[in-house]
Formats: C-alpha cells, structure tokens, sequence
C-alpha cells in the first residue's frame, strides 16, 4: 500500500518542483555586483536577489537599493534618492529632501572612513539636471560611494519603466548575508 502511495506522489512532487523553479525566474533574479559604486552596502562579487514584481504593486521608496537597465547590454544598482515631485540638493555632505535635512544613515560608516571632504559634493538637482523636480515616472539615483560611482547626477533621471526590482536580499558572501537593504 505505501509503495502505490508513493508512486502517485513522486510525479506530484516533480510537478510542484518545476512550477516553483518556473515561479522563482518569474519574480526574482540574480544578480552579481560589479563595481564600487555602491559601497559600503554591496561590495563588487557580491550576489543578489532581486524582487522582480514588487514595483508591479507598489512604487518605489526613498532609499530602496534597486536594478535598472542602464542600457541594453548593462543592468546598474544604486540607490533611490529622488521620487517624482521632489526636489533634491546636497549641502556639505547633507541631502536636502524638498528643502529638509534627510539622514542617510547607510552612508555613516564610508563617510567616516573616507579621507576626502566632502564625501558627497554639493549640488542641486537643477544643477544636475536642469529640472527643478523630480518628473512624474522618474527618479533620482546614486550610488553609496558618492565619489566613485556613474549615477543620476551623471547621465540623469531613470523611467520607472527601467525598473528590474528592488534588491531584497544580498547572499554572498555568507557572512555579509543580509535582508532588506533600505532604510
């Protein structure tokens, strides 16, 4: 009785195995670092999940470390800075949101290490990109390595419809191991 118990399970299992490897590339990706941009919160090698439907259901946050497509051939990882609507400028190595000081915590322990003052150089988003705010289906991105790092304030905003997902989980190497890398 078990052996016929078993023989109708297995293709079940195989069955759910495969539509849960099929779901899996449906809503999440790898993804490897490269580069320093976004140091200290990824380093180059590391690997990472990314959320491929989050965006699908809500917008992004201040902050979200998310994937874009830069190009066709190259996907970036950086950090949201400016949604649609804000206004964004830097004044000695201080962000100012729609003209109030934002703490950027995650960049508390390279700017300590950092020899170079200041960490992030003064600039306004109208300085940067000729826009006064940040348009609707836009945003505004860098990276944590403000000195070292190709980003909004180089080539502009992004479209949202750039948007690969939100970087959920960094899980290599183990012992950098962590969830949830926003706020």
């Amino acid at each position: 009785m078990k052996k016929w118990r078993l023989r109708k399970l297995i293709p079940v299992i195989l069955i759910l195995a495969v539509l849960l490897i099929g779901l899996r590339s449906l809503l999440f990706a790898s993804y490897v670092v490269d580069g320093e941009s976004m140091q200290p919160t990824l380093y180059d090698g590391n690997l990472l999940m990314v959320n491929k439907v989050i965006y699908d259901l809500t917008q992004a946050e201040r902050f979200d470390v998310i994937v874009f497509h830069a190009n066709e051939e190259e996907d970036y990882v950086k950090r949201v800075i400016g949604l649609p609507g804000d206004t964004i400028s830097y004044k000695n190595d201080k962000l100012y949101v729609n003209g109030k000081y934002v703490e950027e915590p995650f960049l508390e322990p390279y700017v300590e290490a950092s020899d170079s003052k200041p960490f992030t150089s003064n600039f306004t988003l109208e300085e940067t990109t000729g826009e006064k705010k940040v348009p609707e289906g836009k945003l505004f991105v860098m990276g944590d390595n403000r000195q070292d790092s190709l980003d909004s304030r180089s080539f502009g905003f992004i479209s949202t419809e750039q948007l690969v997902g939100k970087v959920d989980i960094k899980y290599w190497p183990l012992n950098q191991t962590s969830l949830s890398l926003g706020k």
